[in-house]
């Protein structure tokens, strides 16, 4: 038996008020990181901005991180840095601010580094020689704000690269679910099913442990229970905080035991057709959880403490309240033309294969095995 490893972030505050605490920090210097308009329209960019002066702290803000973070927006946000120095880096917003802030601090500490040079699981240099990190999500999806990932899009390739590295797990969390009480319906659904995905593939991975799996099968409960409310009733703040919690514990859970199948071929299609993450995962998931089904019982594990009867067909009852499709065919976010699918499938099919979320999939799936779920979920074939 080989020796495991497993860690949780270094401290979370959360519940209501939870964003007060940039207020009691030490330092001199913060830079703000966020994506697009929202945050700065609901008045949480200022509200942050306030507390850190109120802690003695002067800040910049470096926005305009896009939903799917490139490689040279990461390399521009820390170039900014390198010219401010800040010592604590504030990420705030929906999972893409959070992942390429993350990148960013790598870039301000170590200005020579090429982005080709982090791409491998763990090859990030050590952090923390500049600056601490404390992430704020707005989504309760990614649970950036307590794992060791990040995604970074090469938008020349159209390829989605999974950054692996330890030292990216922040200093601080803040959940506060003021913040994701303003995020609309379909953004609550998509990214609530990114926590049922995250939940459910750290369940079934190789490398699940006794540590992780109490974190995702809460998760999966808690999801299960409260998701269908925080889309319907937006302003439930009960809902929002479980969802918010959800989040971060299946964040625990997959950033010691990894994912499997349905993020790596989430990475690719989102890749190749801008399809929003959550969105590809929920409609990935019920057909990746029925080929997997033959290569663990750990499903059948989850139903049992949960009281389900088949987690693949809860996914599926979930996604019709949530409005999302049961294909991608179906699904009228993106032009999911068939003529393009096609065009792409194979080479979607060995991309998604060579991801590194693949390694840890119940089974040894081919690249075969790939192209038939893609088609399957592509079509909406029936579930066997």
């Amino acid at each position: 038996m080989s020796t495991m490893s497993f860690s949780i972030p270094r401290l979370t505050y959360y519940g209501a008020g939870a964003l007060e605490q940039l207020a009691t920090l030490d330092g001199k210097r913060a830079a703000i990181v966020t994506g697009g308009s929202s945050m700065k329209r609901f008045g949480f960019l200022d509200q942050a901005a306030e507390l850190l002066k109120k802690a003695g702290i002067e800040s910049i803000v470096i926005d305009g991180v896009e939903p799917n973070p490139s490689v040279d927006t990461v390399i521009r946000g820390g170039k900014e840095m390198a010219a401010f120095q800040p010592d604590w880096i504030v990420a705030i917003g929906g999972g893409s601010a959070l992942d390429a802030a993350k990148v960013m601090w790598c870039f301000y500490e170590y200005p020579e580094l090429k982005f080709e040079e982090i791409i491998e699981p763990g090859s990030m240099p050590p952090l923390r020689n500049k600056a601490r990190f404390i992430a704020i999500p707005s989504t309760s999806g990614t649970a950036s704000e307590i794992t060791a990932f990040s995604v970074i899009t090469d938008t020349k390739n159209h390829i989605k690269y999974p950054i692996v590295a330890a030292d990216m797990v922040p200093d601080i969390a803040i959940l506060d679910p003021a913040i994701p009480a303003t995020m609309p319906p379909h953004i609550t659904a998509n990214t609530g099913m990114d926590v049922m995905a995250h939940a459910v593939e750290a369940i079934a991975s190789t490398a699940a442990t006794a540590f992780t799996d109490p974190y995702a099968i809460q998760a999966i409960k808690m999801v299960i229970d409260n998701l269908p409310t925080a889309y319907a009733q937006g302003d439930n703040m009960e809902a929002r905080l479980a969802m918010h919690e959800a989040s971060a514990l299946a964040g625990m859970a997959f950033t010691n035991a990894s994912l499997g199948l349905v993020h790596s071929m989430a990475h690719k299609i989102g890749g190749e057709f801008g399809v929003t993450h959550g969105l590809a995962n929920a409609i990935l998931m019920p057909y990746v959880i029925a080929y997997n089904r033959k290569f663990t019982n750990k499903y059948a594990y989850a139903e049992k403490l949960l009281g389900v009867k088949d987690l693949g067909q809860t996914v599926l009852e979930l996604n019709k309240k949530l409005g999302i499709p049961a294909s991608f065919v179906t699904c009228d976010e993106v032009d999911f033309s068939e003529k393009k699918f096609l065009a792409v499938l194979d080479r979607m099919s060995q991309h998604a294969f060579e991801d590194p979320c693949t390694l840890t999939n119940p089974g040894k799936p081919t690249a075969a095995d790939v192209k038939e779920l893609f088609e399957q979920a592509y079509y909406g074939k029936a579930l066997h």
